[in-house]
């Protein structure tokens, strides 16, 4: 029984949710593994004191200067260096005891003191990053130059590793993120009939609204503009962990159709309601978007997180949307999206996207399990620069 380890932060819901994910797919194809999540902040480091700061004020109030400013985001990763070597110390204990045959970083920014302890610890034991943004944020977001593998949603990224000298043999290239497998799942229900169901209109145009499972602010923003536009729509709002916003939305006068929802593991539902997605550039959400065949309509700006600025190009370059400089003329965005002839070409293109990341991911984890079975061979060839 082979021990596969994931490490992952409660920063925004992406990581742990692609944890998830992998985990799932590894358990229906009963695979002869034990697998581990470990929130390494929490459970290692003992501090839950980053997500808090990232999730409450980075994502739910969009203070997104804290880490994109050109100053405070280096004396971020001068603190991640000042604990290297606490915390080094603190994962080599952590291998030590439990022991694992193969470590899967869906993290940024530690992934080199997670190398290096197991390397101290473990040498023979393969790591691996799977980075769940669309490209590095140099300097080394995602990518370090050390001997680990590395696993890329784009050909960007896997440029990005080649350019740290990363072999061949070392870079393993998936059709996306990693989403979880049930936004490719079918789903049969009536969508008119449903609709009635939940009080919307059964024929109008439909948008869902979501930023992340902390929501933000801007969500009233948006359906403030599209109340006062001409548009004839309706909206359903996926409002996540933050209820005070649920709760204003609920609240609000409305002349335009809509449905407010909490945090739910219903997503994909919502969306097969919906035609069309408004949110936040996050890499996993608009990635399950499009997996269920909705055009999106999302910002890029000087506040939007630097690590999020590649999904928006990745948008634009397959036409799977609109991104617009912010939010505050969304009626603008949403009245040129759902213009037939333009909805019609945004439509086919998502269609035409297949993701099967999160099951690419654990055929390369059986190959690299596979591979360093004999210590020589991992040496000779994995590890070869």
């Amino acid at each position: 029984m082979k021990k596969v380890y994931f490490m992952f932060h409660d920063m925004g819901a992406g990581h742990r949710s692609t944890a998830n994910a992998l985990k799932e797919v590894i358990e229906k194809r009963k695979l002869p593994w034990e697998v581990q999540t470990v929130e390494v902040f929490k459970e290692i480091f003992g501090t839950s004191l980053p997500q808090y700061v990232y999730n409450k004020f980075v994502l739910q109030k969009k203070w997104a200067k804290i880490i994109n400013d050109p100053l405070l985001n280096p004396l971020f990763r001068l603190q991640i260096h000042l604990h290297h070597s606490a915390w080094r110390n603190l994962l080599q204990n952590y291998w030590r005891q439990h022991k694992p045959d193969i470590v899967i970083s869906l993290l940024p920014n530690v992934n080199r003191v997670l190398c290096e302890s197991l390397r101290a610890e473990l040498p023979d034991v393969p790591f691996v990053t799977v980075m769940t943004d669309f490209a590095d944020c140099p300097p080394n977001f995602w990518i370090e130059p050390q001997e680990q593998f590395l696993i890329c949603p784009s050909e960007r990224a896997v440029k990005q590793a080649q350019s740290f000298n990363y072999s061949e043999q070392r870079i393993f290239r998936t059709s996306g993120v990693i989403i979880h497998p049930r936004f490719n799942e079918p789903i049969t229900v009536d969508r008119q009939i449903e609709r009635l169901r939940l009080g919307l209109e059964p024929d109008l145009p439909t948008g869902l609204v979501m930023f992340g499972s902390h929501a933000s602010k801007e969500m009233i923003e948006i359906a403030k503009c599209l109340e006062q536009s001409s548009l004839k729509l309706q909206l359903i709002f996926v409002c996540g962990r933050n209820e005070k916003l649920a709760r204003d939305l609920r609240n609000s006068q409305s002349r335009l159709p809509k449905l407010v929802e909490t945090f739910t593991s219903q997503i994909p539902y919502y969306m097969h309601l919906s035609d069309f997605f408004i949110g936040k550039p996050g890499s996993v959400g608009i990635s399950e978007a499009v997996a269920r065949n909705l055009p999106v309509i999302t910002e890029c700006n000087t506040i939007t997180l630097f690590q999020e600025r590649a999904t928006t190009e990745w948008l634009t370059n397959n036409e799977f949307g609109i991104v617009v400089e912010n939010f505050h003329n969304i009626n603008k965005a949403v009245a040129e999206l759902i213009q037939p002839e333009n909805f019609a070409r945004y439509q086919a293109n998502v269609k035409f996207y297949k993701n099967q990341a999160v099951f690419e991911a654990v055929d390369i984890f059986e190959k690299i399990l596979e591979q360093t079975k004999s210590p020589l061979l991992a040496t000779t060839s994995l590890y070869h620069r």
